[in-house]
C-alpha cells in the first residue's frame, strides 16, 4: 500500500484517525464541561490508565470540545522534577491577559494578574524567561504567604472570578499527574476544592497512570469524592477490529477476518499498539485484502520498532539495579505479582529491595494494584525484557 495514505499514527500522543472505545468517556467530559459553563457544579476527572491506552490523545481530545464550548484552556505535561508553580505560571498568564481583554471595562483579569506576581514572588519562583509584564506589580497579602496550598488555592480563585466576570470558563489539563510531588499535589487538590466551594467556572482534567489513585488519597482524604476517576485500558476484540478496519475502510482498503483476530492476539487491544500493527501491515501489504501472512510481517517489523523506541526509551532511564528488579518482576510471568515474589526471584530480601520498587513507582515503570502487589505500568513490557535480558540478571549493585 502507498505510505503516503497510510491512515495509522504510532506515536505518543498522536490522534489516531479513529477514537474508537471512548464515547462514553467523552460525553461525560462534554457534560462536564457543559454544566461548569452554565454555573452548574461538576467534578472534575482524572483519567487513569497504564502506558500506550491513549491517556493523552484523550485530554487533546476534551480540550478541543472545551475550546468548541467556548472555553479558555491550558494544557500542560508535568515532568520529573519540574515544580506545578512553574508549570502553571506563564499559562496563566496568558489566559489572564486574554481574559482582561474579553472583560473590556472589567478589574477581576488585572487583579488576578497582580495575584500571580504576588504568587511567584511568595514562593520565590525564579521567573527567568516568564515574563509578567512590566506593569504588574504584586497585590500584597494575597497568594504571597509562601505556602503552597495556601496560595495556589488562592491565586487560582482570583483566575476564576476574572473568568466568571468574562462571562467564560477554564479547563486546566495536566497530563502524568503522578510526576506531581506529595505537595504540590496536594496543593492542586486542595485549590479545585476552593474553587467548587465557590461555585467558580474552572475544572481540571487530569490523567495519570493507576499509582494516582493512591496518591491522590493520601494527599487529601476528601480526593476521592472531589474527582471522578475513569479508568481506561485496552480495548474489547468488537472495539480493536473497529479500530483496525474503520480508518482502512475509508481508504477502500479491508483485513480479512483472520488477519485482525492475529492483530488482536499481538496487541492485546492496547490502542498503541494496534496503531504499530496498522501501520506495518499497511506498509507491507501488496493488495488488499490485507491478510494473516502480511500480519505475520508485520508483528516482527511492530516488535523490532516498539523495542527500539517505546520500550527502550523507559528502559534506558533505569539503574542497573532498577533494571534488575524489572527482569525478575517479568521472569514471574505476566500480571500482578507480591512484592516478596519479586524478592525471593532476585534472592533478596523485601527490605533490602523496596528502595528500588519505589524508585520505578516514582519512575512510572511499576505500580502497586493493590498493598504488596506489582505490576508493569506498560503493557507486554515483561516480554520486551525476556527479549533483551536472557542472560542471567546483572550482579547486584
Amino acid at each position: 500500500m502507498d505510505p503516503v495514505t497510510n491512515p495509522f499514527v504510532p506515536g505518543a500522543g498522536t490522534p489516531p484517525p479513529e477514537l474508537v472505545g471512548r464515547e462514553q468517556l467523552l460525553e461525560k467530559s462534554r457534560i462536564a464541561l457543559s454544566r461548569i459553563q452554565r454555573g452548574n457544579p461538576a467534578k472534575s476527572l482524572i483519567i487513569v490508565g497504564l502506558r500506550g491506552v491513549g491517556k493523552t490523545v484523550l485530554l487533546v481530545s476534551i480540550e478541543d470540545l472545551a475550546k468548541t464550548l467556548g472555553f479558555k484552556t491550558i494544557m500542560i505535561e508535568a515532568p520529573e522534577g519540574k515544580s506545578l508553580a512553574q508549570l502553571l505560571i506563564s499559562h496563566l498568564r496568558q489566559v489572564l491577559f486574554s481574559l482582561d481583554a474579553m472583560a473590556h471595562i472589567g478589574h477581576k483579569a488585572k487583579r488576578a494578574l497582580n495575584v500571580l506576581r504576588s504568587f511567584a514572588n511568595g514562593l520565590k519562583l525564579s521567573i527567568g524567561d516568564v515574563d509578567l509584564g512590566i506593569s504588574i506589580s504584586a497585590e500584597k497579602g494575597i497568594a504571597d504567604s509562601g505556602d503552597l496550598e495556601a496560595d495556589l488555592s488562592a491565586l487560582l480563585v482570583c483566575v476564576g472570578e476574572a473568568a466568571k466576570e468574562a462571562q467564560t470558563a477554564l479547563l486546566i489539563c495536566i497530563d502524568e499527574l503522578q510526576y506531581l510531588s506529595p505537595a504540590d499535589f496536594s496543593a492542586l487538590i486542595m485549590s479545585i476544592h476552593r474553587i467548587n466551594q465557590l461555585g467558580l467556572p474552572l475544572i481540571l482534567i487530569g490523567a495519570g497512570l493507576p499509582q494516582i489513585l493512591g496518591l491522590a488519597g493520601n494527599a487529601k482524604s476528601y480526593a476521592e469524592r472531589l474527582f471522578d476517576y475513569p479508568s481506561v485500558g485496552a480495548l474489547p476484540l468488537n472495539e480493536a477490529i473497529e479500530a483496525i478496519q474503520g480508518p482502512a475502510r475509508l481508504e477502500g482498503i479491508a483485513f480479512t477476518q483472520e488477519a485482525l483476530q492475529e492483530i488482536f492476539n499481538q496487541t492485546q487491544g492496547y490502542p498503541y499498539f494496534l496503531q504499530q500493527w496498522g501501520y506495518e501491515a499497511w506498509n507491507l501489504a501488496q493488495s488488499s485484502p490485507i491478510g494473516i501472512e502480511t500480519i505475520h510481517k508485520a508483528t516482527q517489523a511492530a516488535i523490532q520498532s516498539l523495542d527500539e523506541s517505546f520500550f527502550k526509551v523507559r528502559f534506558d532511564r533505569c539503574t542497573p539495579s532498577e533494571k534488575r528488579y524489572l527482569k525478575a518482576l517479568a521472569d514471574l510471568g505476566s500480571g500482578a505479582h507480591r512484592s516478596g515474589d519479586v524478592a525471593d526471584q532476585m534472592n533478596d530480601k523485601v527490605s533490602t529491595v523496596a528502595p528500588t520498587r519505589s524508585k520505578l513507582i516514582k519512575k512510572g515503570m511499576i505500580y502497586s494494584p493493590q498493598h504488596g502487589d506489582t505490576e508493569f505500568t506498560v503493557p507486554m513490557f515483561d516480554q520486551y525484557l525476556k527479549r533483551i535480558m536472557d542472560s542471567p540478571p546483572p550482579a547486584k549493585q
